[in-house]
């Protein structure tokens, strides 16, 4: 074989090494866009007026500065006070008191889940008794020619509501109210035909 004809005998001195020649492309780019960088932020800064000692010219050519004096105390008010919502002018107005507000009456509602059932059927009795938090109502049964506990079945007041259920094998209408034990107070009567 001959000496030219060997392997790499005709390649350039530059081609044997291309990573340097990247490596320094990469450099050049990056030291650019860094410049670029830099001045853009400089010019920012400057623009914004984020530079130190600039606070004068930031403020224009008046001597305005943008300085914060300190707080200093103040004295208090010397003259009257001033309350909203009253009228100097009228003296009766005082005198006059305020409009009483009734306060609800704690009326005890019953509603029946049936108004007819069979013999020994169920029937839900329910209700609202507002303010009658924590009470214990009773079932009463009109019989007789007066009002008699049914069975001590009672119900308790929880939210301002009531739930309790009765089964009767008397046949015909039956009328059923409850009471509170505590304060006598009834609710009104719901009336069931049992047959």
């Amino acid at each position: 074989m001959a000496v030219d004809e060997e392997v790499g005998v005709h390649v350039k001195a530059d081609e044997n090494r291309p990573v340097i020649a990247g490596l320094l492309a990469l450099v050049g780019v990056a030291t650019a866009v860094g410049l670029i960088a830099a001045v853009a932020v400089l010019l920012g800064a400057h623009v914004l007026g984020l530079g130190g000692g600039h606070a004068a010219l930031v403020a224009g050519d008046n001597g305005a500065t943008m300085i914060v004096p300190k707080p200093q105390k103040t004295q208090p008010a010397s003259g009257p006070s001033i309350t909203l919502g009253s009228n100097p002018t009228s003296s009766s107005a005082a005198q006059t008191p305020p409009p009483s507000i009734k306060q609800p009456k704690k009326r005890i509602s019953l509603q029946a889940g049936e108004t007819s059932v069979s013999p020994m059927g169920r029937i839900d009795l329910t209700g609202t008794y507002p303010g009658g938090e924590g009470a214990v109502l009773n079932v009463q049964k009109f019989s007789n020619g007066s009002w008699q506990d049914f069975y001590s079945i009672s119900a308790t007041v929880t939210n301002g509501t009531f739930s309790t259920y009765i089964q009767t094998g008397t046949p015909g209408m039956n009328r059923f109210r409850v009471i509170d034990s505590d304060t006598g107070r009834a609710s009104n009567e719901v009336k069931v035909r049992i047959g």
